[in-house]
């Protein structure tokens, strides 16, 4: 009986010392240990938040050039469609002319055509945004 009394006897020496307080340095130099290892997670965090913000952000400004080309190219088709529809009011005006004003209205109208399509060209071009 004995036999079985040693291993138990050791067995509550061993929880005994488990429950045991350590002694002051031992629970700062433990207290430092944590902070520090908390701190390091914190910063890892921080890092992670921070690529992660970036690679969005990368993204929005890429978004937001490809809407403002996309809107600087449907500004000149429409600036285009309505020069065409200009033109088109103006030759049919210079139909009611005699010959010489006529060439004249007509050379005009196509000359403001020209214009229109150059301005409407040179605003796409200076609105068009590099990604």
């Amino acid at each position: 009986m004995r036999e079985y009394l040693i291993p138990i006897f050791m067995a509550a020496l061993a929880l005994a010392g488990c429950n045991q307080s350590k002694s002051p340095d031992e629970v700062s130099k433990d207290i430092a240990k944590a902070e520090q290892k908390a701190s390091n997670e914190v910063t890892r965090s921080e890092d992670r938040a921070q690529k992660a913000l970036d690679k969005s952000y990368d993204k929005v400004n890429d978004q937001e050039a490809k809407f403002n080309n996309d809107a600087a190219h449907q500004t000149y088709n429409v600036a285009i469609a309505k020069a065409d529809g200009d033109r088109k009011v103006a030759l049919a005006t210079c139909e009611s002319q005699t010959r010489d004003a006529q060439k004249a209205c007509k050379d005009q109208a196509e000359a403001d055509y020209k214009a229109a399509r150059a301005d409407a060209k040179a605003s796409a071009e200076a609105a068009v945004q590099q990604p």
